[in-house]
């Protein structure tokens, strides 16, 4: 197993997280709905979803269009505002707040799913982050993290920018990304089994699809 001790948890700040905000809007809206209809199809109608790490917040409010009662923890400050913002533009209501994922601001037993995007491999404390998914999911509750394969391949990075459909500045800028820091920081699948044995999750499945790892997580 490669090195796993992150020095500190991850976030997007400032002028970063307003382009990354800008460019989930032009490349990403379709994956958020892809992702939202899959939720869909594993939750009962009432539901209480969380996301954890949000982002700009897009799949949240996707969700809570369905009819969902959705939170939102991120620990970037900045992204809190630009969920908020986002979320009334788009006339709905999600409650993001700030927070850690590995000390959630969340009650036991309170959610019936949830899902962590394009995130995970950014946290510190990558088992105490699992056991906290835990803790706040209700019984039978299923979490699903969605994170960057370590062993993608170059061919794998280049199908997903023919998927986004990205241009320019941006299409140049998240593949370099994907390649260098964003690869460096991601798991194997191998990795994810090592974190879920030292929680109390014990029924899960792992799946790989592009350069995604699907880990789902049942308690």
């Amino acid at each position: 197993m490669k090195n796993m001790r992150k020095k500190k948890d991850v976030g997007i700040y400032g002028l970063t997280a307003k382009w990354y905000d800008k460019n989930s809007r032009k490349s990403r809206m379709t994956q958020m709905q892809e992702y939202a209809n899959e939720i869909k199809t594993l939750v009962k109608e009432e539901a209480k979803i969380l996301e954890i790490a949000p982002g700009p917040g897009y799949l949240s409010i996707e969700l809570a269009k369905m009819g969902f009662e959705v939170t939102g923890v991120e620990i970037s400050p900045d992204f809190v505002t630009i969920e908020k913002n986002n979320a009334k533009e788009a006339n709905v209501s999600v409650d993001f707040k700030e927070g850690n994922a590995s000390n959630l601001p969340c009650e036991e037993n309170t959610f019936d799913f949830i899902v962590c995007s394009a995130a995970f491999k950014n946290f510190k404390e990558p088992v105490k982050a699992i056991s906290e998914m835990y803790r706040v999911l209700k019984p039978g509750g299923t979490a699903l993290i969605i994170d960057m394969n370590y062993n993608s391949t170059a061919a794998d990075i280049e199908n997903e920018m023919i998927k986004t459909e990205m241009k320019g500045f941006d299409k140049y800028f998240v593949k370099y990304a994907f390649k260098t820091f964003l690869k460096k920081g991601a798991y194997t699948k191998e990795d994810f089994e090592i974190f879920i044995n030292e929680t109390e999750f014990s029924d899960y499945k792992i799946k790989q699809e592009d350069i995604s790892l699907y880990v789902y997580l049942t308690k």
